[in-house]
Formats: structure tokens, sequence, C-alpha cells
């Protein structure tokens, strides 16, 4: 039998299970200091649930089955449905606007590379109930915060923003047929992957004149600030363009102004985002998106028979993860092992009053381990050091000068006659004990 997990997962060994831990640890800290709550779903939907939202030819890229009930279910490969159907189903009882965060373990079987894995953990953040573009920089800000909570700046992830609706205005002042938008849109989604020449043949095949052609691919290179200079006064754009300014003050007055890219390219491929939408890269551009939302106004509806505005956002652990070790930022939140007790083993008390201090040790709050076989004390104090324990509790109840020897690297040796006194100094030290 192979000794490996299947193509695609992963196994997580305590080092590896220790830096997720801290990913996830730095999620859910960020989120709910922004007042969200959590929720979760079952890993099994329908598959109807899915095709849906995506037509049938998501099947291909789905762990589907048909299981022993003759139900067509999948494995989720995404959280937006599950969620959308949990507010459907209490739309009229939630609070709004609803404020809620996942860390779903999501699964597509679709080819492995760099960055993207057939199952991954992602952190899903959605707005429900509030149409306000309030609520979209409060988004984007959430997730600029947890970069910087990871230790990274804006000299390292930039948010490359837009906004669908200033995009489709812009379309329609510049007379393209409505029936083109989908041809334009996926030519602007691979913009900087494809050569200039492909994309603009692929806009004059979807009916652009040669200048029209040259203006949508000069989008690529535009600001906000020449847009609204450009456009803003004209009819099918004046009101975008008032909104997405509103939405960068916003931005500015939250903080993470610096962190801010307008870029008409990023239309996020998925059908469904109906407003601002945007992405997060590393400035070198060494990996994939480490993020990507925005506003999806009409989903609920389609989904869960709920007409509400919502927007939010999805970032998965195997890319922030590859961007955090490549900076030497990836942390593991593993507790270190505070106190290894050791017990004179020639002294019969020694054996119950090691156990008795483990156990009060371990009420005070602190990591403590100790031998589970009789041994010598120096395999004891051995063993601990390889357990890389930061200090030693040597229990010997024949000791005239205390009962407990606390032995600490670089620092003279501690006596304690009293089991309180000891956990009373292991309160206040074990955290820093080095």
């Amino acid at each position: 039998m192979s000794q490996k997990p299947l193509p695609g997962f992963r196994d997580f060994y305590p080092e590896q299970f220790a830096e997720r831990a801290h990913i996830f640890e730095t999620w859910r800290r960020i989120v709910r200091r922004y007042a969200f709550q959590e929720y979760d779903g079952p890993p099994l939907e329908p598959l109807e649930l899915y095709t849906q939202k995506s037509g049938d030819e998501i099947v291909t890229q789905l762990y589907n089955f048909v299981d022993k009930g003759e139900r067509p279910v999948a494995m989720r490969p995404e959280m937006t449905p599950t969620f959308a159907r949990m507010v459907g189903a209490r739309a009229q009882a939630l609070r709004k606007p609803v404020r809620w965060f996942s860390l779903p373990q999501l699964f597509r079987y679709e080819r492995t590379q760099k960055g993207r894995l057939r199952e991954h953990f992602q952190l899903n953040v959605d707005i429900v109930g509030e149409a306000d573009v309030l609520a979209d920089a409060e988004l984007v800000s959430i997730a600029i915060e947890i970069m910087s909570a990871f230790g990274l700046t804006d000299r390292d992830v930039r948010a490359r923003v837009s906004d669908r609706r200033l995009l489709n205005g812009l379309l329609t002042h510049l007379e393209i047929a409505e029936s083109s938008w989908p041809a334009v849109y996926a030519v602007l989604d691979k913009l900087e992957r494809q050569p200039r020449e492909v994309s603009a043949e692929k806009l004059a095949s979807a009916g652009l004149d040669a200048a029209t052609v040259d203006v949508v691919l000069g989008f690529s290179e535009v600001d906000f600030a020449t847009i609204a200079a450009r456009y803003g006064e004209a009819p099918a754009v004046r009101e975008h363009v008032a909104r997405f300014r509103d939405y960068l003050s916003h931005l500015d007055a939250l903080g993470v102004g610096l962190w801010i890219r307008f870029d008409l390219t990023i239309v996020r491929g998925l059908a469904y985002y109906t407003g601002i939408v945007f992405e997060l890269f590393d400035n070198v551009g060494e990996f994939r998106a480490i993020c990507g939302g925005g506003r999806y106004d009409n989903l609920l509806k389609s989904l869960g028979g709920t007409d509400l505005p919502a927007l939010g956002f999805g970032m998965g652990d195997v890319v922030i993860g590859e961007l955090l070790r490549s900076r030497g930022l990836l942390r593991s939140n593993a507790s270190p092992l505070a106190f290894w007790v050791a017990q004179a083993p020639d002294t019969a008390d020694a054996p119950q009053t090691a156990l008795r201090t483990a156990t009060a040790l371990r009420a005070a709050g602190c990591v403590v381990e100790y031998a589970l076989r009789s041994q010598k004390l120096d395999k004891q104090l051995e063993a601990g050091r390889k357990a890389e324990a930061r200090a030693f509790v040597i229990v010997d109840p024949s000791a005239a000068d205390g009962a407990w020897r606390v032995r600490r690297a670089g620092h003279e040796d501690q006596l304690f006659t009293t089991l309180d006194a000891l956990c009373a100094w292991a309160t206040l030290h074990h955290e820093s004990t080095p």
C-alpha cells in the first residue's frame, strides 16, 4: 500500500498542522474583530446545488457520486452555495446585515499546480443585506488587515480593485454591443497572460473596431483619476464614477488606501459578480491570487430564493501559506513544552509526587510532560532536552531544602517547599521561561 496521500491532497504532520493552525488562528482573530460570526455546513451536498449555480460543466471538476439513497451528491467545491442555502432558509429571522465567516475544507478534481491542489481550506467572509458601498470597503479592509496580521505590508501585497458596473458603463459609452460584453470580459481577465495581438484579435472577432480595441486594451494601464477625468460626465458612467470615488474615500478612512490599485482588468471570472470586485496579489508576481471576491447581489435569489444584496471573498490556505513561507513569516502556534517533570527514582514518594506535580502545573495552564516509565534521573533529563522543554521540575520529597527544584538554562536552580508556591511561580513565568 502506498504511504503517500492521493495526488493533490496533503498530510499534516504536527509541524505542518501547527503552521496551518497559525493561519486559521490569524484568520479567526481578525475577522471576529470585525464582528463576524462563524458558521459551517456539511462537506457533502446535493449535486444540483452546484450545477444550478455553475452549469452541468462543473461536474467534471467535482468529486461526485450517487449515494446509497440514490441521490446525486458532491463534496463541496466552494462554500457560497451552502452559504446561500443557509441564509435563504432563515432570511426573515436573521439580523441584517448578516456578517458570517467560515473555514471549510473544499474539494475540486482538477489539475494540480503551484498554489492549487485538489483540496484546500478557505476563509470565506460574507455580508448579506447591505447595498451601500461602505460594505464593499469594509470587506476589502478585512482582507488587507489579515495580510498585515501575518506581517506583510503594502510593499508585499497589493489589492487590485474594480467595479463591474463602472466597466459596463464604459462599455456602454463606447457603444460596444451588450452581446459582446462576455468576450470583452474574457479578454480583460486574461490580458496579463496572453500576447496583446491575441487579445486584439479576440476583441475584433467580437465586433469591436480598431479604435475601440485600442481603448479596451488600454484599460490595463489607466488609473481611476484618468477614468474620472475622461468619462466622469458621460451619462452611462457618471453614477458609477461617483460611487467608486466614495469607495476609495472609505478605504482611505479605514487606513488601507496605500494597499489599493485601481485595475479594470479585475473582472473575476465567475459570472455572478455584479459590482465592486477585488483580488490580492503579491507585488513580486510570484504566486496566484491570494484571495478574491466582490459583490454578488443576484446570487442569493437564484440559489436561496432570497432577494438580498450580498458580497464576500475567499482566501485559501495554500497560496497564503506559500507566500508566508517564502517571506519567512510562516509561524507555528504549537504550544512549547514549558516543564518536564522528573523524579528521583530512589525515593519512594517521588513517583506519586511527580504525578501530582504535573497535574497541578497543568491545572495552572502550563504545558507539561514526563517520562511514562521508570528511568534514571539523567535519562529523564535527556528525554526532556530532546522534547525541548524550557525548564525542568525535579521532584525529590526527601530533599531537606525543598521537594521541588526548578532548573533552567542560564539560571540558578530555584527551590520550592510547597506545590502551591511552585504553581504560583509557574503561572507567572511559564510563558516567558527561556
